[in-house]
């Protein structure tokens, strides 16, 4: 199944378990989800949010309970792996310690029963793009991390597959090499073409690599978006929290104009943009970075209790209101004790629907 296809459609993908007490658990339930080709899309979220569950259904390592996948129309999830024919790269590399990179690259292909010469020339081609030509004759002991991960890369691409599965194939590298890889697998993807699909728990990696990212909480979506709208436009206040909103409040929802919204509570007189209807109670998001020193709309006074100084900017803790405890990232030269003032945009002070126990 080495064909390009058009899309890969997710229909109420769901995969469940009985744990020890005999319960059945759903550890991913109805995914649906179309990826287009070319696509580059990452799944998000904690550990055991479902996202791993969801590329080992795909890839066919885990079957389905539920729901089906489907190639172009033609349903694939009841193929074994190796029907599938797609590359997979994992977070342990699986590299064969006893065989040569050459060897390791060259595998799947021998496998297949391609003819020497092509295994040569695709092998030859991929170490190219991976850019470890000189390194094909040494063992994967005599490689750095970092190259051991492009490797990993190149014996997944080499087999031509349709669809790249990449499970947290960063997460065992330091984080200088972290960045380096991330900006070769965005050039490999561009360059290949090929649908790409990379789970991870690393916002940064998400943001920085995905055409689309999906968001993942316990088995269920929690939304599916570009980067940009998962960064700025959380759809609720858990992907809110996982996409960096440090700042969660409880307050009042107060009157209402159009998609403004007059909060109060804690001590705190705000006005925010309304992403869910709260209600009576709302919970409210809002950035480090989106809360200046200075004065202007959305008023906060409050009192420095630490610093974190960051170069550029640095992280305060600022207490304000009734004993409400929040995090500022600032350029301003500031001082621990320090009385200052805050201020806000109302559509950075980001309205949901409260949180229930």
């Amino acid at each position: 199944m080495n064909q390009l296809f058009k899309e890969l459609r997710l229909a109420g993908v769901s995969r469940h378990f009985d744990n020890p007490s005999g319960q059945r658990v759903a550890a991913l339930h109805e995914l649906t989800l179309t990826i287009k080709r070319g696509e580059f899309i990452c799944l998000l979220g904690p550990s055991g949010c479902g996202k791993t569950t969801a590329l080992n259904c795909i890839a066919g390592l885990l079957p389905v309970t539920g729901g089906t996948i489907s190639l172009d129309q033609h349903r694939i999830d009841l193929l074994p792996p190796e029907k599938r024919g797609f590359g997979m790269v994992f977070q342990n590399y699986a590299l064969f310690p006893h065989m040569t990179v050459r060897k390791n690259v060259a595998f799947g292909l021998m496998m297949r029963g391609t003819p020497a010469g092509e295994i040569k020339t695709r092998v030859a081609r991929a170490f190219e793009l991976v850019q470890l030509t000189g390194h094909e004759d040494k063992l994967p002991g005599q490689l750095s991390g970092g190259q051991q991960q492009r490797v990993a890369i190149a014996r997944a691409i080499v087999i031509e597959p349709p669809l790249l599965l990449m499970d947290e194939p960063l997460s065992n590298l330091d984080a200088k090499l972290r960045l380096e890889m991330r900006a070769e697998i965005r050039r490999i993807h561009r360059q290949l073409g090929r649908t790409t699909i990379y789970v991870t728990h690393d916002q940064e990696e998400a943001l920085s690599l995905a055409d689309r990212i999906v968001v993942m909480k316990d088995g269920l979506v929690q939304q599916v978006a570009t980067p940009e709208e998962v960064y700025a436009q959380p759809a609720n206040i858990h992907v809110a929290r996982f996409m960096g909103y440090r700042n969660v409040l409880t307050l009042n929802a107060g009157t209402r104009n159009g998609q403004r919204i007059a909060l109060e509570g804690q001590g705190l007189t705000l006005e925010g943009a309304v992403k869910q209807d709260p209600g009576g109670k709302a919970a409210v998001a809002i950035r480090p970075e989106d809360i200046s020193v200075g004065s202007g709309p959305n008023t906060i006074a409050g009192k420095i209790e630490n610093v974190e100084y960051g170069g550029h900017e640095s992280l305060i803790d600022v207490r304000a209101g009734n004993d409400v405890l929040l995090h500022v990232r600032t350029g301003a030269r500031v001082k621990m004790g320090e009385a200052v003032t805050l201020t806000v945009a109302p559509e950075r002070v980001l309205v949901y629907l409260a949180e229930t126990a």
